[in-house]
């Protein structure tokens, strides 16, 4: 069975931290419609603060998306990888199991500091769209079938 993927990616610093500039961050949208993809790749967003969060898309392999993907009993299991970092998630919430025609919008934010502090903070959030089956190039941009919100703090 068909699988459809959405990865956006949304990378700030501080200065997106308040004011203007984190309502800018904010109303970047959680899914974009799909635009023709060759089987076995994920539609890739990434919006970053130094080009005022302007959508930049790619397709890349679904194996490179940061998620557990498994066909089980004709159901598809989504977990997405963690990472490392802050905020820290110590009982992360199960896998979520699609049937057909299903999909889900899974939300992680991250902070990261250079290695050797001499930098600020950065932060980013992944939103994962994944769908189970054939779906309309606008599924990603109405109301998921499941919603995991798996955003901590990240002062």
């Amino acid at each position: 069975m068909t699988i459809t993927a959405q990865w956006v990616q949304t990378f700030w610093t501080k200065h997106s931290r308040g004011g203007p500039a984190a309502a800018l961050r904010n109303a970047v949208p959680a899914g974009f419609p799909l635009p023709a993809l060759p089987s076995g790749t994920a539609h890739v967003v990434r919006m970053h603060e130094k080009t005022g969060f302007s959508p930049d898309s790619s397709a890349e392999s679904l194996r490179l998306l940061a998620v557990d993907l498994r066909e089980v009993d004709g159901r598809l299991r989504v977990l997405p990888h963690a990472g490392s970092g802050l905020p820290p998630r110590k009982q992360r919430p199960p896998a979520v199991k699609l049937a057909p025609g299903e999909w889900v919008r899974w939300r992680l934010n991250h902070r990261y500091s250079s290695a050797l502090g001499l930098r600020d903070w950065s932060y980013w959030l992944d939103t994962f769209n994944i769908a189970y089956g054939e779906v309309p190039p606008e599924v990603f941009a109405g109301e998921p079938t499941y919603f995991v919100d798996e955003q901590g703090p990240v002062r």
